[in-house]
């Protein structure tokens, strides 16, 4: 299907990506119906777009921390990975300010890297961005479900609704998509901080640390309860206050004024989400205690309700609970889309895939990774199960993305930058360093999600080798861009 739908439109291919034989009409006829709308998003727009990434993780996960780290062990984890996502943040926002395109991630490995580091980095990224929205649409229903919203006692009609909503509000354009996602994600917002003053007001300091110190565990105390190990244990738990907020250089060609736009809004959404976890952590496990909040559904809500009665802030924050799953349910599908769509538009995979609507939304890009979502949520019921393999994609996208930064650094360190990352390569080391930390993490928290991931990425990487790499797309933006590189460097040889 992909072949003849596109047989009188697609340019000619290139085994790696390199300038094509055939003329600028054959390029521009291929492009012209796989343009995204340019200009919808300014930099508010896009701050809350890297915040909606992330809210839904205040409201629950991160608590299951407790029961791998305890209280110190969480919270060192937390102030390890939150130096991770900044020092990651930075270093993309110099490398989007570079190559503003909607391959974001792809589009950074494919010039550091070269084909095959593209598509590995794309393909993490996309497994997050599949695996992570079937997650939380199964978090939806239980929340849904536990609401006593619209008398249900399945969820399944929420997850269907979910996706069919959500992605009509995407098909009607990008400009709408990121108005709601703003809203729904103020009003998360609002209430975590309503949560926080409310939960203040209890805060016990000898709450923090009363889980049972495990016998035996090395450097086991109080506030280490199961051990040093603990603190490691706790990376991907802690991962869930700052999980997706690299996605925001994916929205660059629906931007104005990218290279501007898109470090000064991933750096404020870094702040916002840094103040959040650290008050939410605090003001949950100071109220109710380290103990009471390890495995529990909705943290928050117990930590405002220490009797079991519900209160009119434990309330609010309940259905603000539901808001924030639905604002990183919506702007994860449109990070998933996005990469979708640069990854097929260049032959990484079919492309048919990349195909825009008349409002300049990549349609199938949509439509094809909800279908598997819901198909994911209503087969396997295990949204633990499948946040854990997100986060298994995530890491390994972490790591390559830090290495791209430090690589086009070394090789092209006379490249314009319109931005530059504070502290330069020590600062993309550290998160490279932190993100193979976490990635190693994965295997100690959920070993059976961490190899179905790669069991994935097998199949992925055997279409690449066998077929998709020998018809890749030059006049692909993050293609030229690479082509043009090497172009430069052979002239400098030369």
């Amino acid at each position: 299907m992909a072949d003849s739908t596109d047989s009188q439109t697609a340019p000619p291919t290139a085994p790696t990506g390199g300038a094509p034989p055939g003329g600028a009409s054959s390029d521009a006829a291929y492009l012209e119906r796989r343009t995204l709308r340019r200009g919808s998003a300014g930099p508010l727009l896009l701050t809350g777009l890297g915040v909606a990434y992330v809210v839904s993780g205040d409201f629950s996960g991160w608590n299951n921390g407790l029961a791998h780290g305890g209280f110190g062990g969480l919270a060192i984890a937390a102030v390890l990975m939150g130096l991770m996502y900044t020092c990651l943040v930075f270093a993309l926002a110099e490398l989007a300010s570079v190559l503003p395109t909607a391959g974001g991630g792809y589009g950074f490995a494919r010039r550091a890297l070269g084909p095959w580091g593209g598509f590995l980095t794309g393909t993490a990224i996309l497994i997050e961005y599949v695996l992570a929205p079937a997650a939380i649409a199964l978090f939806i229903g239980d929340y849904v479900e536990s609401l006593g919203l619209f008398g249900l006692h399945s969820s399944w009609p929420v997850h269907l609704a979910c996706f069919v909503l959500f992605i009509g509000i995407h098909l009607w354009g990008v400009g709408e998509a990121l108005r709601f996602s703003l809203i729904v994600t103020a009003v998360a917002v609002a209430a975590l901080l309503v949560f926080a003053c409310a939960a203040l007001t209890d805060f016990h300091v000898d709450a923090l640390d009363d889980i049972p110190v495990e016998a035996g565990a090395f450097g086991a105390n109080s506030w280490l309860p199961f051990g040093v190990l603990g603190i490691w244990a706790a990376f991907p738990f802690a991962m869930w206050f700052f999980l997706g907020v690299e996605g925001v250089p994916l929205a660059a060609e629906e931007t104005r004024d990218p290279a501007r736009a898109l470090p000064r809004a991933m750096a404020a959404a870094m702040g916002v989400l840094l103040l959040l976890a650290m008050i939410t952590f605090v003001a949950a496990t100071g109220a109710r205690g380290s103990a009471a909040l390890q495995s529990v559904g909705d943290p928050l809500v117990q930590a405002l309700q220490p009797d079991g009665v519900p209160t009119t802030v434990s309330r609010i924050v309940n259905y603000a609970g539901l808001a924030g799953l639905v604002a990183s349910f919506f702007s994860l599908i449109f990070a998933g889309s996005r990469q979708l769509f640069a990854l097929s538009r260049a032959g990484y995979l079919p492309r048919f895939l990349s195909l825009t609507s008349r409002r300049k939304a990549p349609y199938l890009g949509l439509l094809v990774p909800g279908g598997l979502g819901f198909t994911l949520a209503a087969a396997t019921g295990d949204g633990a199960r499948l946040l854990n393999i997100a986060v298994f994609g995530a890491t390994i996208s972490y790591a390559l993305m830090a290495l791209s930064h430090i690589v086009l650094r070394r090789r092209e360190p006379g490249l314009h930058r319109p931005y530059r990352t504070p502290g330069g390569l020590l600062t993309s080391s550290v998160a490279f360093v932190l993100a193979c930390s976490a990635l190693v993490a994965t295997f100690l928290v959920d070993k059976d999600a961490a190899v179905i991931a790669l069991a994935v990425y097998v199949v992925a990487l055997a279409y690449f080798a066998l077929y998709s790499r020998h018809r890749l797309v030059a006049a692909a933006p993050e293609e030229e861009f690479a082509a043009l590189a090497a172009a430069e460097a052979e002239l400098e040889k030369n």
